[in-house]
């Protein structure tokens, strides 16, 4: 494999002038660098590279990843003060208490939707050691990917064993189930649909609430919206659209359509043979999560013979159980960390 990387942009803040933080940490910058990414499906591709780097220079780096929806911006910090997509993991107190470890994370190749061309878990993980010898970091004291970011973690531990110390995969698996792939081909039907009445905005919105009923569970909503429907202008609606309505408008707000199709379709693209990888691994599964089934997390583990370790959680929130619990992933984490593996 052939990288070459060039240093686009760092952003080093002036931290006499950033609003202070309760919980921050000082030392945050962010950067770009250009890539020359040989893709599995798309060929040789100059892409740029978005990271944020986080905590004490001479810390252990852990690298954090999570699912397409995620992006280079984990958790608040002194120099860039709003909240990051796990702001709640990553603080003050928590075992990725950034004033302990360096927090690495990036934007997904094809991130900024500028990228139309099928885009593999492989060629994020070969852009992560790109990005790490960019950056002259030799090797990582973990892994955590949840969700798409445990499938690019895989993949990243199979191709890249000497930069990784352990990998923590939280709902995801060696491969995508078929029940899921099915759920996704359908939101991607509904862009299409979408495009095809010049209603591009419209089609992703509800191919994202789609998406929220497979993330989430029945039990879930039944205690959140269990009350009669209203007739509003003539029209039934449930007590569910509300919610509906406002996570599509945020999804269409921040999110390209190209970037949201190409990276459902990576997820569908995914295959890892379980015994190529090569580290410890610590596999989370959860009970009711419908994308990613207990027996796939199960098999996996299997596959990872000695190597892998597996955690279940039972959780009302299913496949977003990572966003949510917060308390029993952090043990899961501090166990990991300290080096025994998934017992807490």
């Amino acid at each position: 494999m052939s990288l070459v990387n060039t240093v686009l942009q760092s952003e080093f803040p002036d931290l006499s002038s950033a609003p202070p933080a309760a919980d921050a940490v000082p030392s945050a910058q962010r950067g770009e660098i250009a890539v020359t990414l040989p893709m599995r499906h798309a060929g040789v591709r100059q892409v740029v590279l978005r990271y944020e780097l986080q905590g004490p220079a001479d810390a252990p780096v852990v690298f954090v990843a999570g699912g397409i929806s995620a992006h280079r911006h984990v958790s608040a910090s002194g120099a860039f003060a709003e909240p990051g997509w796990a702001n709640a993991l990553v603080v003050t107190g928590r075992t990725l208490d950034p004033a302990g470890h360096r927090i690495l994370a990036f934007d997904y190749v094809g991130a900024d939707g500028r990228l139309d061309a099928p885009i593999d878990t492989i060629d994020q993980a070969d852009a992560i050691a790109a990005l790490l010898e960019t950056l002259e970091i030799d090797r990582l004291q973990a892994f955590v990917g949840y969700s798409y970011g445990a499938m690019v973690g895989l993949q990243f531990a199979a191709r890249h064993p000497g930069r990784l110390d352990r990998l923590i995969a939280v709902s995801g698996a060696h491969r995508p189930h078929p029940y899921a792939s099915a759920w996704r081909a359908l939101q991607r039907r509904a862009v299409a649909l979408g495009q095809l009445q010049c209603a591009d905005a419209q089609g992703l919105a509800l191919a994202r609430q789609f998406a929220m009923l497979s993330y989430r569970t029945p039990e879930e909503f039944g205690e959140r919206f269990d009350s009669a429907p209203e007739i509003i202008n003539g029209r039934v609606r449930c007590a569910a659209e509300d919610y509906l309505d406002a996570a599509g408008a945020q999804y269409v707000a921040r999110t390209p359509v190209t970037a949201y199709l190409r990276l459902s379709e990576s997820i569908d693209l995914h295959r890892l043979d379980p015994a190529s990888v090569r580290v410890p691994v610590t596999v989370v599964a959860v009970e009711g999560d419908r994308l990613v089934p207990l027996a796939d997390s199960v098999a996996l583990v299997e596959g990872l013979h000695d190597r892998g370790q597996l955690r279940v959680l039972r959780s009302p929130y299913g496949h977003d159980a990572f966003l949510k619990e917060t308390d029993r992933i952090d043990l899961i984490l501090a166990a990991v960390l300290r080096g025994n593996g998934a017992s807490t």
